[in-house]
């Protein structure tokens, strides 16, 4: 069905935003920095057929494919997409931006990218605190199960180029978090390789109806497979669909109805993790104004 094959395509694009915003630091206070030359284009991808969507730093180019605006605020404010509302379009209309910078500013890429989006897209935004329904990610009573995944010393070299990006089409989704992590997802079954707590928690709370908080306090990086029927695995693809903001026809909205994918929260269990259902205050970006089409490069 078409919203599995645009829902698979947009997990990609979920987990390569994601990962780079949670992956860069926040740097020291300082001027305003900018990118020295920055070129935004519409995005000719399709979902249809199929995406290949990230993000790529290298010395001083920055490169992201088939991202929407919400997706760029995301990276901007070090913050995950539920946490951002605003017009439609924002989740609709899809980018690519390539861009040169100063080498080793790639910390600021986000505070750059603050610049260029209220620069081209005339963004104006405000911040707000509000109390939403969470899972709470926790480690389960029995303990742990997951081992840490074995050291690889080239995943630690932080002088090679970060890439992060995804790619989606019938038959499943693969992303490559850099530095090593990576998951896929297909076939009734998620499968992931060097990764923390808290990127299992922003990966699968794309599956879901709520965002997941991570409060394992664990550091290590685990690999983890977890196993799903496929009418649950229908129903997270279709969760995944409509957090992008994919219009989906009422038959499939339908089979969300009831839908609390009970293997999705065995397999978290038998990890020895588990998700407990709460309210929790969440800081938020609401976008005030902004133009729907970029200025002139």
């Amino acid at each position: 069905m078409q919203y599995m094959q645009a829902g698979k395509a947009l997990l990609a694009v979920f987990g390569a935003t994601a990962a780079f915003a949670q992956s860069s630091p926040q740097p020291e206070a300082s001027a305003r920095p900018e990118f020295e030359v920055a070129t935004i284009r519409p995005s000719a991808q399709a979902l249809e057929v199929g995406v290949t969507a990230g993000v790529k730093i290298d010395g001083a180019q920055f490169r992201s494919a088939f991202l929407t605006l919400k997706d760029y605020l995301g990276l901007a404010y070090r913050v995950k997409v539920y946490q951002i509302s605003g017009p439609d379009w924002i989740s609709s209309e899809r980018f690519d931006i390539s861009a040169t910078m100063t080498p080793g500013t790639a910390p600021q890429i986000p505070e750059m990218m603050q610049r260029l989006l209220e620069e081209r897209f005339q963004i104006k935004i405000h911040r707000e605190k509000k109390d939403s329904a969470v899972y709470v990610l926790e480690i389960a009573k029995g303990g742990l199960k997951l081992h840490e995944s074995a050291p690889d010393p080239n995943a630690e070299d932080a002088r090679a180029p970060l890439t992060i990006t995804g790619g989606g089409n019938a038959q499943g989704v693969s992303v490559n978090l850099g530095r090593g992590s990576s998951y896929t997802f297909g076939n009734n079954k998620f499968e992931g390789k060097r990764l923390t707590t808290a990127m299992i928690a922003g990966t699968l709370e794309r599956f879901l109806d709520r965002p997941i908080v991570d409060m394992t306090d664990l550091k290590g990086a685990y690999d983890v497979t977890l196993d799903v029927t496929q009418e649950d695995y229908r129903a997270m693809l279709i969760h995944a669909a409509v957090a992008a903001g994919v219009s989906l026809p009422p038959e499939a909205l339908r089979l969300l109805d009831g839908a609390s994918l009970p293997s999705l929260f065995e397999a978290v269990q038998k990890a020895g993790l588990k998700l407990d259902a709460r309210k929790a205050p969440l800081d938020v970006i609401i976008v005030d104004e902004g133009r729907k089409t970029p200025t002139e490069n």
